[in-house]
């Protein structure tokens, strides 16, 4: 590790020491830590991009944060399924696993760690994880995806979405009639201005 990645991890820890930490009881503690979208984009990693080719409905570009726990998205997939779980937390065993196995697990924050949550999609065989908050009035405030201290190790990697794309997805989903979105991910977006983005209509990044 060189000097700049170790004084990197030094400011990382530090950030992360000074902001909030909600624990949930019904599980095991999840460690979240708050960042509007300026905060995480100063003092974190870049964010990494997707966008939905089908339905038609949610065909636009989202913007996502990467987990500190889980291997760096650096395998592109393009056409892969976004499927919800069931249960939708991801908490204990995902009786949809058939439907999950060889596709991106889609899962909600909640009931228990992240790293449960992307074990558990492991388990299931799911290639990758996007979570997204419960809360659908959530269009700023991402949150951290950091280890819960158990040593528990992953290999596939996870994302954080917005609450607000994450539940308007679900809801479309269902209202559609639909188990699954198909996704392109990583999105490489290098080349165009943020604002020439196909965004979603009822986010502004």
């Amino acid at each position: 590790m060189g000097f700049k990645d170790e004084w990197r991890g030094v400011l990382v820890a530090l950030i992360l020491s000074v902001l909030p930490q909600h624990v949930n009881s019904r599980e095991e503690p999840i460690y979240e830590n708050y960042m509007t979208d300026a905060e995480y984009k100063y003092f974190l990693k870049d964010y990494i991009f997707f966008e939905i080719s089908y339905p038609q409905e949610l065909a636009f570009t989202y913007k996502v944060n990467p987990s500190s726990f889980t291997p760096a998205w650096n395998v592109s997939y393009t056409g892969a399924s976004l499927v919800p779980t069931d249960p939708s937390c991801g908490c204990g065993y995902i009786r949809n696993h058939e439907e999950v196995e060889g596709r991106i697990a889609f899962i909600e924050r909640g009931d228990c760690s992240f790293v449960s949550k992307v074990i558990r999609a492991e388990e299931a065989g799911a290639i990758g994880v996007i979570i997204t908050d419960s809360d659908i009035d959530n269009d700023d405030i991402y949150i951290s995806m950091v280890d819960d201290t158990t040593q528990r190790k992953v290999q596939i990697p996870a994302v954080f979405l917005l609450g607000k794309n994450g539940q308007i997805i679900k809801r479309t989903l269902e209202k559609l009639h639909l188990n699954h979105a198909e996704i392109n991910i990583p999105v490489n977006i290098t080349k165009l201005d943020i604002h020439k983005l196909n965004q979603p209509p009822w986010l502004v990044w």
